[in-house]
């Protein structure tokens, strides 16, 4: 008689993080060699890319800002800014965005960082939870704010940004997508992933719902 198979499935460890240890550090950022348990026990070995510094009573590294403009007579708009990215070497089509302060609240932030790049003064209507941005890679994390702007009052009409290297770009949020791909064709520009994934959601959004025949 043959010997029987075992069909016993191991059961997975929780897996931690066992110790953290620098490889390199500059101003801003620092590489770690992290050692962890996978789900059956055994040790391993992670590269990790972190923010430097310790700011006290913050609740995310960043903020991301997705700012509706909102005009009489005119279609709503998402603002967005064009900056030129070393990484990547090139220009890339993000939200308005960057590094919360210590002790100052992700709303704060954001509207502080919308007005420094795009010189716009919104309102914050809705907030999310500290999201993660790339953790395969680093611990790096941030709030999505949603914001407002009326574009009719005068602070709005010409609003004057306080950093030159960001370009600010206006694109209608009824046809984002579109737009976003034509701009992509014409200044062959990276996109952020964030601003993709909502321009793609808007449209799956608007799409009429699968109508399934009726069967007898």
């Amino acid at each position: 008689m043959a010997a029987e198979k075992s069909t016993e499935v191991r059961k997975a460890a929780r897996q931690f993080v066992l110790k953290e240890e620098v490889i390199a550090e500059r101003k801003w950022l620092k590489l770690e060699e992290t050692t962890y348990t996978d789900p059956f026990g055994k040790t391993r070995t992670w590269e990790t890319v972190k923010r430097t510094g310790n700011k006290k009573g913050i609740s995310a590294d960043g903020v991301a800002v997705i700012a509706v403009l909102q005009r009489t007579l005119h279609y709503d708009c998402i603002v967005l800014v064009k900056q030129f990215r070393p990484p990547i070497n090139g220009y890339c089509l993000e939200f308005p965005a960057g590094l919360i302060e210590e002790n100052e609240t992700a709303e704060s932030a954001a509207l502080r960082e919308l007005e420094e790049e795009t010189g716009y003064k919104g309102e914050v209507i809705e907030c999310t939870p500290a999201l993660c941005l790339d953790p395969g890679l680093s611990n790096s994390t941030t709030h999505i704010v949603s914001v407002t702007i009326n574009g009719d009052e005068a602070k709005n009409t010409r609003p004057k940004q306080k950093l030159e290297f960001v370009e600010v770009i206006s694109l209608p949020k009824n046809d984002l997508l579109q737009r976003i791909d034509e701009l992509v064709a014409e200044e062959h520009l990276a996109v952020d992933a964030r601003v993709y994934t909502y321009a793609l959601a808007l449209k799956r959004a608007a799409e009429k719902p699968l109508q399934v025949p009726f069967m007898k």
